[in-house]
Protein backbone atom coordinates (compact mmCIF):
# COMPACT_ATOMS: atom_id res chain seq x y z
CA UNK A 1 0.00 0.00 0.00
CA UNK A 2 1.53 3.39 -0.92
CA UNK A 3 0.01 6.86 0.93
CA UNK A 4 0.47 9.96 0.82
CA UNK A 5 0.20 12.43 3.77
CA UNK A 6 -0.64 15.41 3.45
CA UNK A 7 -2.49 18.25 5.40
CA UNK A 8 -3.36 22.22 5.92
CA UNK A 9 -1.36 22.57 9.56
CA UNK A 10 2.20 22.79 7.81
CA UNK A 11 4.43 19.52 7.23
CA UNK A 12 6.33 20.05 10.74
CA UNK A 13 2.58 19.70 12.35
CA UNK A 14 2.61 17.20 15.60
CA UNK A 15 -0.35 15.30 13.56
CA UNK A 16 0.60 14.48 10.53
CA UNK A 17 3.98 13.79 12.59
CA UNK A 18 2.48 11.26 14.17
CA UNK A 19 -0.07 10.15 11.32
CA UNK A 20 3.18 8.73 9.60
CA UNK A 21 4.43 7.07 12.15
CA UNK A 22 1.27 5.01 12.13
CA UNK A 23 0.90 4.56 8.53
CA UNK A 24 4.56 3.46 7.97
CA UNK A 25 3.37 0.39 10.00
CA UNK A 26 1.18 -0.70 7.68
CA UNK A 27 2.34 1.35 4.19
CA UNK A 28 4.91 2.76 1.85
CA UNK A 29 4.87 6.39 3.10
CA UNK A 30 5.27 9.95 1.42
CA UNK A 31 4.28 13.05 2.67
CA UNK A 32 3.90 16.73 0.43
CA UNK A 33 2.52 18.93 3.09
CA UNK A 34 2.68 22.62 3.13
CA UNK A 35 5.74 24.31 4.41
CA UNK A 36 3.27 26.63 6.88
CA UNK A 37 0.02 26.68 8.08
CA UNK A 38 -2.68 26.97 5.98
CA UNK A 39 -5.84 26.52 7.45
CA UNK A 40 -9.07 27.63 6.54
CA UNK A 41 -7.74 28.24 2.63
CA UNK A 42 -10.38 25.77 1.24
CA UNK A 43 -9.94 24.25 -2.12
CA UNK A 44 -7.41 27.27 -3.48
CA UNK A 45 -4.64 26.19 -5.72
CA UNK A 46 -1.75 28.54 -7.30
CA UNK A 47 -2.00 30.27 -10.08
CA UNK A 48 0.30 33.33 -10.60
CA UNK A 49 3.40 32.02 -9.05
CA UNK A 50 5.86 29.00 -9.09
CA UNK A 51 5.60 26.26 -6.33
CA UNK A 52 8.55 24.97 -5.00
CA UNK A 53 8.67 21.64 -3.46
CA UNK A 54 11.62 21.10 -1.11
CA UNK A 55 12.66 17.72 -0.05
CA UNK A 56 13.50 17.99 3.93
CA UNK A 57 14.08 15.63 6.75
CA UNK A 58 11.83 15.14 9.53
CA UNK A 59 13.02 14.62 12.96
CA UNK A 60 11.18 11.13 13.70
CA UNK A 61 12.59 9.42 10.55
CA UNK A 62 14.94 11.68 8.35
CA UNK A 63 14.62 8.60 5.96
CA UNK A 64 11.00 9.43 4.95
CA UNK A 65 10.83 10.31 1.66
CA UNK A 66 9.24 14.22 2.52
CA UNK A 67 8.40 17.71 0.38
CA UNK A 68 7.61 21.16 2.05
CA UNK A 69 5.92 23.05 -0.90
CA UNK A 70 4.99 26.49 -0.73
CA UNK A 71 1.34 26.56 -1.53
CA UNK A 72 -2.07 25.08 -0.62
CA UNK A 73 -3.07 21.46 0.50
CA UNK A 74 -4.76 21.54 -2.82
CA UNK A 75 -1.63 22.47 -4.39
CA UNK A 76 0.17 19.61 -2.70
CA UNK A 77 -1.65 16.64 -4.00
CA UNK A 78 -2.27 17.80 -7.13
CA UNK A 79 1.55 18.14 -7.20
CA UNK A 80 2.19 14.99 -5.76
CA UNK A 81 0.63 12.89 -8.15
CA UNK A 82 1.26 14.37 -11.04
CA UNK A 83 4.77 15.23 -10.90
CA UNK A 84 6.61 14.65 -7.52
CA UNK A 85 5.89 10.92 -6.88
CA UNK A 86 7.33 8.06 -8.53
CA UNK A 87 3.61 6.16 -9.06
CA UNK A 88 0.20 7.38 -8.05
CA UNK A 89 -0.45 6.43 -4.39
CA UNK A 90 -3.37 4.34 -3.51
CA UNK A 91 -4.59 6.28 -0.96
CA UNK A 92 -4.08 9.44 0.24
CA UNK A 93 -4.69 10.47 4.02
CA UNK A 94 -4.92 14.51 4.65
CA UNK A 95 -4.86 15.57 8.24
CA UNK A 96 -4.31 14.61 11.36
CA UNK A 97 -6.34 18.07 11.59
CA UNK A 98 -5.18 19.86 14.74
CA UNK A 99 -9.50 20.51 15.44
CA UNK A 100 -12.33 19.63 14.60
CA UNK A 101 -14.12 19.44 10.58
CA UNK A 102 -17.52 19.19 11.12
CA UNK A 103 -20.92 20.44 9.10
CA UNK A 104 -20.46 23.29 7.18
CA UNK A 105 -17.03 23.78 8.15
CA UNK A 106 -15.88 21.01 5.19
CA UNK A 107 -16.84 23.71 2.97
CA UNK A 108 -13.41 26.36 4.70
CA UNK A 109 -11.17 23.20 5.09
CA UNK A 110 -7.74 22.69 3.67
CA UNK A 111 -7.78 19.27 5.48
CA UNK A 112 -10.90 18.11 3.20
CA UNK A 113 -10.14 20.18 0.30
CA UNK A 114 -6.77 18.11 -0.05
CA UNK A 115 -8.69 14.57 0.38
CA UNK A 116 -11.03 16.15 -2.49
CA UNK A 117 -8.74 17.00 -4.29
CA UNK A 118 -7.11 13.56 -4.28
CA UNK A 119 -11.13 12.52 -5.39
CA UNK A 120 -10.41 14.77 -8.28
CA UNK A 121 -7.35 13.25 -9.38
CA UNK A 122 -8.91 9.60 -8.96
CA UNK A 123 -7.28 8.83 -6.09
CA UNK A 124 -9.61 7.73 -2.53
CA UNK A 125 -8.87 9.41 0.20
CA UNK A 126 -9.65 10.00 3.72
CA UNK A 127 -9.37 13.76 5.81
CA UNK A 128 -9.16 13.01 9.48
CA UNK A 129 -9.44 15.87 12.79
CA UNK A 130 -9.16 15.82 15.81
CA UNK A 131 -11.09 17.37 18.22
CA UNK A 132 -8.97 19.04 20.56
CA UNK A 133 -6.21 22.02 20.39
CA UNK A 134 -3.32 22.00 22.32
CA UNK A 135 -1.42 19.37 23.94
CA UNK A 136 -3.06 16.91 21.75
CA UNK A 137 -2.89 13.02 21.52
CA UNK A 138 -3.05 12.48 18.33
CA UNK A 139 -1.98 8.95 18.45
CA UNK A 140 -5.89 7.09 18.26
CA UNK A 141 -6.87 9.66 15.61
CA UNK A 142 -3.44 8.25 13.62
CA UNK A 143 -4.09 4.48 14.88
CA UNK A 144 -7.98 4.61 13.50
CA UNK A 145 -6.73 6.44 10.21
CA UNK A 146 -3.83 3.66 9.18
CA UNK A 147 -6.61 0.77 9.76
CA UNK A 148 -8.94 3.05 8.07
CA UNK A 149 -6.73 3.54 5.24
CA UNK A 150 -6.35 -0.43 4.36
CA UNK A 151 -10.48 -0.85 5.16
CA UNK A 152 -11.16 1.07 2.25
CA UNK A 153 -8.97 -0.18 -0.09
CA UNK A 154 -10.02 -3.36 0.78
CA UNK A 155 -13.78 -2.43 0.39
CA UNK A 156 -13.64 0.38 -2.03
CA UNK A 157 -15.79 3.69 -1.93
CA UNK A 158 -18.26 4.83 -4.53
CA UNK A 159 -17.13 7.07 -7.53
CA UNK A 160 -15.92 10.40 -6.14
CA UNK A 161 -16.25 10.35 -2.68
CA UNK A 162 -14.09 10.35 0.65
CA UNK A 163 -14.73 9.82 4.11
CA UNK A 164 -14.60 12.61 6.19
CA UNK A 165 -13.68 11.26 9.78
CA UNK A 166 -13.48 13.53 13.28
CA UNK A 167 -12.00 11.61 16.46
CA UNK A 168 -13.12 13.13 19.80
CA UNK A 169 -9.86 14.77 21.53
CA UNK A 170 -10.34 11.93 24.50
CA UNK A 171 -7.40 9.36 25.80
CA UNK A 172 -8.14 6.18 24.09
CA UNK A 173 -10.27 3.83 26.51
CA UNK A 174 -12.94 6.99 26.72
CA UNK A 175 -13.88 6.82 23.11
CA UNK A 176 -17.31 4.87 23.10
CA UNK A 177 -17.14 3.81 19.13
CA UNK A 178 -17.41 4.77 15.67
CA UNK A 179 -20.43 6.24 13.64
CA UNK A 180 -21.41 6.67 10.21
CA UNK A 181 -22.90 10.07 10.42
CA UNK A 182 -24.26 12.93 7.55
CA UNK A 183 -22.78 16.16 8.20
CA UNK A 184 -24.68 18.54 10.68
CA UNK A 185 -25.51 22.00 9.64
CA UNK A 186 -22.99 24.75 11.58
CA UNK A 187 -22.81 28.46 10.74
CA UNK A 188 -20.92 31.31 12.62
CA UNK A 189 -22.09 33.99 14.63
CA UNK A 190 -19.28 36.53 13.35
CA UNK A 191 -17.85 39.76 14.72
CA UNK A 192 -15.50 41.60 13.70
CA UNK A 193 -13.21 43.82 16.22
CA UNK A 194 -12.25 47.01 14.48
CA UNK A 195 -8.76 47.85 15.82
CA UNK A 196 -6.00 50.73 14.72
CA UNK A 197 -2.21 49.46 14.64
CA UNK A 198 0.94 51.31 15.64
CA UNK A 199 0.62 53.49 13.02
CA UNK A 200 -3.08 54.42 13.56
CA UNK A 201 -4.78 52.50 10.33
CA UNK A 202 -7.41 50.89 10.89
CA UNK A 203 -7.94 46.67 10.78
CA UNK A 204 -10.61 44.38 11.95
CA UNK A 205 -10.11 40.68 13.19
CA UNK A 206 -12.92 38.07 13.32
CA UNK A 207 -14.06 37.09 16.20
CA UNK A 208 -17.38 34.66 16.94
CA UNK A 209 -18.17 31.51 17.86
CA UNK A 210 -20.19 28.30 15.87
CA UNK A 211 -23.57 27.54 15.84
CA UNK A 212 -24.95 24.45 15.80
CA UNK A 213 -28.48 24.81 13.35
CA UNK A 214 -29.59 21.22 13.44
CA UNK A 215 -29.17 18.92 16.52
CA UNK A 216 -30.08 15.26 15.39
CA UNK A 217 -28.94 12.29 16.80
CA UNK A 218 -27.24 11.06 12.89
CA UNK A 219 -24.85 13.92 11.99
CA UNK A 220 -21.07 14.08 12.65
CA UNK A 221 -21.71 16.77 15.54
CA UNK A 222 -23.93 14.11 17.48
CA UNK A 223 -21.40 11.72 17.33
CA UNK A 224 -18.35 13.91 18.57
CA UNK A 225 -20.68 14.73 21.40
CA UNK A 226 -21.12 11.40 22.78
CA UNK A 227 -17.53 10.52 22.54
CA UNK A 228 -18.18 8.63 19.27
CA UNK A 229 -15.23 8.90 16.04
CA UNK A 230 -17.24 10.35 13.42
CA UNK A 231 -16.98 8.75 9.52
CA UNK A 232 -18.85 10.77 7.16
CA UNK A 233 -18.99 9.75 3.59
CA UNK A 234 -19.09 12.84 1.18
CA UNK A 235 -18.89 14.15 -2.33
CA UNK A 236 -17.92 16.86 -4.47
CA UNK A 237 -20.64 17.26 -6.81
CA UNK A 238 -22.57 19.62 -5.36
CA UNK A 239 -25.40 19.46 -7.66
CA UNK A 240 -29.47 20.06 -6.17
CA UNK A 241 -31.12 16.63 -8.53
CA UNK A 242 -34.58 17.59 -6.39
CA UNK A 243 -34.11 21.09 -7.78
CA UNK A 244 -33.11 20.15 -11.44
CA UNK A 245 -36.09 18.60 -11.78
CA UNK A 246 -38.66 21.52 -10.94
CA UNK A 247 -36.77 23.91 -12.58
CA UNK A 248 -37.57 22.43 -15.88
CA UNK A 249 -40.54 23.39 -15.05
CA UNK A 250 -39.97 26.65 -15.30
CA UNK A 251 -40.70 28.90 -18.39
CA UNK A 252 -37.15 30.65 -18.76
CA UNK A 253 -36.91 33.77 -20.89
CA UNK A 254 -34.08 34.83 -23.35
Amino acid sequence: MRVLLTNDDGIYADGIQELSKAMQKVASVYIVAPDRERSAVGHAITMHHPLRAERVKLFHNPNLPAWAVNGTPSDCVKLAVEAILPEKPDIVVSGVNRGSNLGTDVLYSGTVSAAIEAVISGVPSIAVSLTAGENADFSPAAEFAAKLAATVLKNGLPQGTLLNVNVPGLPRNEIEGVAVTRLGMTRYNNEFEQRVDPRGRSYYWMVGEVVEITNCSDTDLSAIRCNKISVSPIHFDFTNYQAMDSLKEWNFDM
